[in-house]
């Protein structure tokens, strides 16, 4: 049996008609670019999420970089985050000018450990941002906690928690800002590049509509600096028809993961899920001492399988002229030599994870 690490055409072919329709929607209005569509998901995915505003932007990265600016962060400041997560996330600090401040992970969720910020602050220190890594989501009550102590804003990256809860509420929705991917592989994807913001802040969702469309208030009248980082509407009509969908993709990530749990050895351990967390299982992670010796066996049995990520941010040769600063990292450098994710997408059938199960339990590595 071949198992493709995520089979994105698979989950499109399910709604395929709906796609059409969306598509040929936006061919016919003859409107490409901030029109009804993206007006439309805005409203809608802000509903979903539990906020009051959404601001359809470009990309994951430019959703963070924005949101950065708009809070007004840059040269000189510092944010504090975490190092064992996509590039972007430290990238879209250091865009603005600002210093990435590393803090290490939880060894059981893999998000930014609370109690370790409090030794990262600095007199420069202007904001946290977490990491919903994997679509775990961070544990947010002692994160906003700290930040409210030291008047610091939070900023949600949940580029990977579409739908994901914690205690109840919306990844996304309680930071003073979320930020959201829809790369085309991501639980909620569009069909190229595209991104979000969410707030329920109506002055910051005023600042970010700005700096998505060169700065301008209305057409050809520039207050501030911007840039050109809209939503286009053929993503936005593409994402409003995957919308209704995601609940019942999601439950089937988690029907899937179950299956991997109960099948799969003790000794290839995967990330705990908190009791007051609901897991999107955007990616499903186990740990192996011997990582890249199963990754090996899987391949050989064609098992496509990824690692979510073999090297930290600031490990990353782009770091070495990058200036940011470090706290201890040591979970965070031991568990980047052992994660390895597994096949995860809402098609993929009980028989495949099982099957996937076998040849993971068959690898003769240490235990």
């Amino acid at each position: 049996m071949k198992v493709p690490f995520n089979d994105v055409k698979s989950v499109n072919d399910t709604i395929a008609l709906e796609l059409d329709g969306a598509f040929q929607r936006v061919l016919r209005s003859g409107r490409f670019i901030l029109g009804q569509e993206v007006e439309s998901f805005e409203a809608e995915f802000a509903a979903y999420c539990g906020v009051q505003h959404c601001i359809g932007v470009a990309s994951g990265m430019e959703a963070l970089q924005l949101s950065l600016l708009a809070c007004g962060i840059g040269r000189g400041d510092e944010v504090i985050t975490v190092s064992h997560t996509f590039t972007p996330t430290a990238f879209a600090i250091a865009a603005t000018g600002a210093t990435p401040v590393f803090v290490d992970i939880d060894p059981q969720t893999y998000t930014l450990r609370p109690d370790q910020i409090e030794a990262a602050i600095s007199e420069r220190t202007r904001a946290i941002l977490p990491v919903h890594l994997y679509g775990h989501s961070a544990d947010m009550d002692a994160i906003l906690e700290v930040a409210a102590q030291h008047k610091i804003d939070v900023i949600e990256d949940a580029a990977q928690a579409h739908g994901s809860r914690y205690k109840g509420q919306r990844a996304g929705s309680m930071g003073r800002l979320g930020c959201f991917s829809f790369y085309p592989t991501k639980n909620l994807g569009a069909l190229g590049d595209a991104g979000a913001v969410t707030t329920n802040d109506p002055e910051l969702a005023t600042r970010l509509r700005q700096l998505r469309n060169y700065g301008a208030t209305r057409k050809y009248h520039h207050e501030t600096m911007g840039y050109n980082s809209r939503l286009d509407e053929l993503q936005a009509a593409i994402l409003r028809v995957k919308l209704p969908h995601l609940e019942g993709w999601n439950e089937s990530r988690r029907r899937l993961a179950g299956g991997y749990l109960s099948r799969l050895e003790e000794r290839f351990s995967a990330p705990q899920v908190k009791a007051e967390c609901i897991h999107n299982y955007h990616l499903f992670v186990i740990q192996s001492e011997e990582r890249d010796r199963l990754q090996e066996h899987l391949c050989v049995r064609n098992i496509e399988t990824l690692i979510h990520y073999p090297l930290p941010c600031h490990l990353q040769q782009a770091f070495r002229k990058i200036k940011h600063r470090c706290c201890d990292l040591s979970i965070t450098e031991r568990v980047s030599g052992r994660v390895l994710s597994l096949p995860m997408f809402p098609t993929l059938s009980i028989e495949g994870v099982e099957h996937i199960a076998r040849c993971v339990n068959s690898f003769a590595g240490a235990t």
